[in-house]
């Protein structure tokens, strides 16, 4: 019984060291359309900056989807980072559990 006790506490110091790394992770996502977006590993967003060209109203339409896409690149790149740190904490060898 001790032996689970230890080994759910190891669990749980790795979960929070996980988190601790996941909020430390920077995501920057430039892809030179005028949006840059900066995700941490927690899928917390950090800034975004937009280029003044696009904040013409003539291209509200342009901007409102170049902002949608990049956020959803930049949460889809954060939830990779976190599926990565995931597996590799599975992949620890904690027999009994």
């Amino acid at each position: 019984m001790l032996d689970k006790m230890k080994q759910l506490m190891e669990i749980k110091k790795q979960a929070e060291r996980m988190k601790r790394e996941l909020e430390a992770a920077k995501i920057v996502l430039d892809e030179g359309r005028g949006i840059k977006v900066t995700i941490n590993g927690a899928q917390s967003f950090q800034s975004v900056e937009i280029n003044d060209s696009l904040m013409n109203v003539n291209t509200k339409e342009r901007f409102e989807a170049e902002l949608l896409r990049a956020i959803n690149t930049a949460i889809h790149k954060s939830q990779a980072l976190a599926a990565e740190k995931m597996k590799s904490a599975m992949n620890l060898n904690m027999p009994g559990l």
